[in-house]
């Protein structure tokens, strides 16, 4: 079934959740584009300053004013933080707080921009999997380079990229910040059937292992662990939907203004195949060569990779040479007989 939307003359019935914190030139950019779709429940949640932070009070209060700014027909819900609870707790209490109300809707965090597709994707794909378990995330954002994978609007991946995304409360559920479920998972033989590649169940180990300890202040990987433990899948346009305008000084863990994944363009969804209309896959299938791309380019895969094959290159040439080794001596020794 292919859908058609057209947000100019309809609001969006999916309800929105608006994550902020202390950046208002980076809010009033994605707040003006929620204003376009006009949603008809707008939840917005803002973290609180930081201790003994006059210039984040300052931040704050500006923020919050932008989003208070609604001049359209629309239910609001605000949950302003007076403390910090920073970037693990203070985002996914919020998100908690948003499906604790709804069983579905869409995320954004104030630095991500999206194409207004992006919307008529979310809702579209949050009605069409609501009750499929084996979906739990609709993600907005590509960073296959203009590979197009399958043929479809969309692939199913076992990466969750969260710079604009959408699910459901059966999802959410599941979140566990602790990832209590890590030790016993990390030694079972479903771990190394979930990650086969052994350069990349390193890379996950190394930071899962410091999340269960404590050592990372994120919400995002205890999320991607958990989906991974559930073995869900996450629906990834074909195209990029939103764009990360966040990089910079100011940032809390995108602070490279020249890093590849920056301020990405997007465009509209069925701009490349059938305009304005959502293409679905045939069947729910992991994309695993877009899996191995993802994680040798956006994961930096291919950088890992470099150095370790570069130890292990010597290894292999004293191996062949000592195997050659021996068979030249053995030939010797037969001459001489």
């Amino acid at each position: 079934m292919n859908i058609k939307k057209n947000f100019d003359s309809l609001p969006l019935n999916t309800p929105v959740l608006f994550l902020v914190f202390n950046r208002p030139d980076t809010t009033s950019i994605v707040f003006e584009k929620i204003r376009q779709i006009k949603p008809l429940k707008l939840y917005v949640a803002g973290d609180g300053p930081r201790k003994g932070n006059d210039e984040d009070k300052e931040k704050v209060k500006k923020v919050r004013d932008i989003v208070n700014r609604i001049d359209w027909p629309c239910e609001v819900k605000t949950l302003f933080r007076e403390k910090n609870l920073g970037c693990k707790k203070g985002v996914s209490t919020a998100i908690t707080w948003f499906f604790n109300q709804e069983e579905k809707g869409i995320i954004l965090e104030d630095d991500c921009v999206p194409n207004l597709d992006f919307f008529n994707f979310c809702e579209s794909l949050l009605d069409r999997y609501a009750n499929d378990e084996k979906i739990s995330v609709i993600s907005g954002n590509n960073f296959q380079n203009g590979k197009w994978r399958g043929n479809a609007s969309y692939y199913f991946s076992k990466y969750s990229h969260i710079w604009g995304w959408a699910s459901w409360r059966r999802a959410w559920k599941h979140y566990d910040g602790d990832i209590k479920f890590w030790p016993e998972w990390r030694n079972s033989k479903a771990w190394l059937n979930h990650m086969p590649d052994k350069m990349e169940r390193k890379n996950w180990e190394k930071i899962f292992d410091r999340v269960y300890e404590g050592q990372i202040d994120t919400w995002d990987y205890p999320w991607m662990a958990c989906l991974w433990y559930k073995d869900r899948f996450t629906a990834t346009p074909n195209v990029n939907l939103v764009s990360n305008i966040g990089f910079g000084a100011d940032a809390t863990h995108t602070i490279y203004e020249n890093d590849k994944i920056a301020n990405q363009p997007t465009q509209e969804l069925g701009e490349i195949i059938h305009p304005g209309e959502i293409i679905h896959p045939k069947e729910i299938k992991r994309d695993m060569e877009a899996d191995r791309y993802n994680f040798n380019n956006f994961f930096r895969g291919l950088n890992k990779r470099f150095p370790y094959n570069f130890i292990r290159l010597p290894k292999r040439i004293i191996k062949y040479c000592l195997k050659n080794f021996n068979f030249l001596i053995k030939n010797k020794n037969k001459n001489k007989i």
